[in-house]
């Protein structure tokens, strides 16, 4: 799989983390802060192989001003 960089978080410092990915194969790799919250994590319930991770909302422009220029590439 290959990454590209899409955005990090402006607001982050020092390494813009979270930070949203594109890959080659037509998916999205988010990084986040790991989720602990019990609760949180039992409403999810996450099959295995799948984590979830929590961005702010101020990411979630970059998915559609970025990702638009990013399937173009």
């Amino acid at each position: 799989m290959r990454l590209t960089l899409i955005a990090g978080d402006p607001d982050s410092n020092p390494n813009n983390s979270p930070t949203l990915y594109k890959t080659d194969r037509g998916s999205w790799v988010v990084q986040g802060w790991v989720i602990n919250d019990a609760d949180a994590l039992a409403t999810l319930n996450l099959p295995d192989g799948e984590s979830a991770v929590e961005i702010p909302d101020r990411m979630i422009p970059f998915f559609f001003q970025e990702g638009r220029a990013a399937d173009n590439v």
